[in-house]
């Protein structure tokens, strides 16, 4: 044997030129399911492809669930590596320097922040600083079963207006066998209503509410009149129970119409193919069109070590790149974040094929409005839906006095 030969065989028995191991990062998301499957099937394909990276994808509840055990992670200083942040909640994450500024990554490798859609990027600057991008994010969406509006000699296309929502409530309505509508009572589809009537969250001192006048009170007076008439089902259940309470009733065709997210498109489209005909339109408007977005950003979390926060944000990079988007989106019914995905070929064909999920992007467009990105948003989000809430279950309290409990909370928290 060679010299040469001896010294290299030395150096690999040392050590010296093995494989360095692959970093390891944690990932936490929020959706179980289909679209938890979805997930998982697009971070195999994530390490499949990356071989000195290796990322373990764990669901921890909704999103509610996960913040709150970001919030005990980062007391307890064990906190993943990338998370979905529920939109609201990014502000106040950013704040306490939970989460690591994305900038000069994606300045960097040409990231062009431009290229998402802006109604999605409210929740992504905090303090001038890019502390997440857009992922599973969604808007309020309004579903119909054709069929029924067919059977009871109604325009297929849907009601546009919340008079024309009344009207065909009334007409779709079969006294013990099926309602017209259901909703949950929640403040997404509220503050949406609030949007509709030409209000907004704030008044423009940013300390008091922009609905504390019959802004705010007709939609729960709307509200209560159709619960009254029999015409509108309250789903029982908090929160995301009621959510799946609702959609399950449209499924069953227990409900004709209702609103629920978009990224429940997929789901319901795939449940009711040789049932019924799924349509989908715009949230209807009173003055104008007006909706919410939600769902969550994906980010990185800050205080890693540097191999760590490197391999998180080419994951991050790799989530929201446009071919990932466009495969997230036509297997959940989530926006379609990034313009040029939208306006690409591939999602444009899609488009025509299945018209419902270009609904939810004209909606976006045309009629998305924002909420505020500041750290005591979720509080005000919270005392919002406690009060609309009880304003509607409860008729000895007035809407009057929900809006005046909802003011002198943002006066407190702004």
């Amino acid at each position: 044997m060679k010299r040469w030969q001896v010294a290299l065989l030395a150096l690999l028995a040392a050590g010296t030129f093995a494989a360095a191991a692959p970093v390891k990062i944690d990932f936490w998301y929020s959706m179980g399911g289909a679209n938890g499957d979805l997930i998982q099937s697009m971070v195999k394909d994530f390490n499949e492809a990356n071989k000195d990276v290796v990322v373990t994808a764990t669901y921890q509840g909704n999103y509610y669930d996960t913040s709150a055990k970001i919030q005990a992670a980062v007391a307890s200083n064990t906190t993943p590596n990338v998370s979905m942040v529920v939109d609201m909640h990014n502000a106040m994450f950013a704040s306490a320097g939970v989460l690591a500024d994305l900038g000069p990554f994606m300045k960097r490798d040409k990231v062009d922040v431009n290229d998402f859609i802006p109604g999605l990027l409210d929740w992504s600057f905090y303090e001038g600083k890019t502390v997440s991008l857009p992922f599973n994010r969604s808007t309020p969406l309004f579903y119909f079963n054709k069929d029924h509006l067919r059977e009871a000699g109604l325009d297929e296309n849907g009601p546009k207006t919340w008079e024309e929502l009344r009207s065909y409530a009334r007409k779709l309505t079969r006294k013990g066998e099926r309602f017209g509508f259901s909703c949950p009572i929640d403040i997404w589809f509220y503050l949406g209503m609030v949007f509709q009537n030409g209000g907004e969250v704030l008044a423009p001192d940013g300390k008091h509410i922009g609905f504390n006048n019959d802004i705010g009170t007709k939609p729960i007076v709307f509200w209560r009149e159709m619960i009254d008439e029999g015409i509108m089902k309250m789903p029982p259940g908090k929160e995301y129970n009621a959510w799946d309470v609702a959609m399950q009733d449209f499924l069953n065709g227990k409900t004709s119409m209702i609103m629920t997210s978009t990224g429940y498109l997929y789901g319901i489209l795939s449940s009711a193919k040789g049932k019924f005909d799924v349509g989908t339109g715009y949230l209807p408007r009173a003055k104008q069109y007006g909706t919410p977005t939600g769902g969550a950003n994906v980010a990185v979390i800050a205080n890693k070590p540097a191999q760590e926060i490197e391999a998180s944000w080419r994951f991050v990079k790799y989530l929201t790149d446009v071919p990932q988007v466009i495969r997230f989106s036509q297997k959940s019914g989530y926006m379609t974040s990034r313009k040029s995905a939208v306006a690409g070929p591939e999602m444009q064909a899609f488009f025509k094929g299945n018209p419902q999920f270009k609904t939810a992007i004209d909606q976006l467009y045309e009629a998305a409005k924002k909420r505020p990105a500041h750290p005591n948003y979720p509080q005000l989000d919270k005392i919002i839906m406690d009060e609309i809430q009880r304003a509607v279950i409860d008729r000895s309290y007035a809407p009057e006095q929900a809006l005046k409990a909802i003011d002198a909370a943002a006066q407190r928290l702004f």
